[in-house]
């Protein structure tokens, strides 16, 4: 019976997160039974042959999943491969043996925690514009920041696209006449956000380091190193992720 949607598939075999499968759908490298789909069509995990640029990709019933932590380094790009030769992330962890992608982004000149896993289902969770899981990021903008342009970042702002950010928390730890270093606590998870959101208020970011994602802390852990999430700190993202969207659903009834 087809009852599961393509993209859900490709994420709970552990192809890539459920909206990276959407892209790749809408890109039409993925076939079922060896015709094209488009974004929606559902399959028979049991019976259906699905392939994803001419590679047959098959139900693993017995997954285990798998979940880790990097300190993402500056200069690397989060992507499974890259044509035109930069470093990505997967080059540092290509000595673990589950196939696993990253959650989220962070862009080439940003560092930080960043999560890998082949649990779709909780990297969508992360992801996923309807779960507003905390991120706190260590910012040093340029040049010092004035109060107006702390009370503006924390209220929420205008993007170049016209959209605007949620109200964020904004902590002030170390001040200089041309700089100051910032924690930043977001709920969302906007293209480049922190970047676009300092821009907004005539400051430039000179550096970015992701801290946290949830509870789950980035800790001492060394630039261009990774280990495996603990049980309890895989079990507190996931009740983030599950609390946040519950805490999105009741605003919403509240509007």
């Amino acid at each position: 019976m087809r009852d599961t949607r393509i993209q859900k598939a490709m994420a709970d075999m552990g192809l890539c997160s459920r909206r990276r499968a959407e892209q790749i759908i809408l890109e039409g490298r993925v076939k079922l039974n060896g015709r094209p789909v488009k974004l929606g069509d559902k399959m028979d995990m049991n019976t259906d042959i699905l392939q994803v640029d001419d590679r047959t990709i098959r139900p693993n019933k017995k997954k285990e999943y798998k979940y880790y932590m990097m300190h993402k380094p500056r200069g690397y790009i989060t992507t499974a491969k890259d044509d035109r030769g930069r470093k990505t992330v997967m080059d540092l962890i290509s000595e673990i043996p589950e196939r696993v992608y990253p959650v989220g982004r962070l862009d080439k000149d940003s560092e930080g925690m960043l999560l890998f896993t082949n649990d779709g289902e909780l990297a969508n969770k992360l992801t996923h514009p309807s779960h507003h899981v905390s991120k706190m990021y260590r910012v040093t903008v340029h040049p010092k920041a004035s109060e107006e342009q702390i009370i503006a970042l924390t209220d929420g702002v205008y993007l170049d696209d016209g959209s605007k950010t949620l109200p964020a928390i904004i902590h002030v730890v170390a001040e200089e006449d041309e700089r100051t270093v910032m924690e930043m606590t977001i709920r969302e998870g906007k293209n480049r956000q922190i970047r676009r959101m300092c821009e907004a208020v005539g400051l430039q970011v000179a550096r970015l380091s992701r801290k946290s994602i949830g509870p789950v802390k980035l800790g001492m852990l060394a630039p261009g190193k990774y280990r495996e999430l603990k049980p309890a700190e895989v079990l507190a993202l996931k009740n983030a992720a599950t609390k946040a969207a519950r805490q999105k659903r009741a605003r919403g009834k509240e509007d």
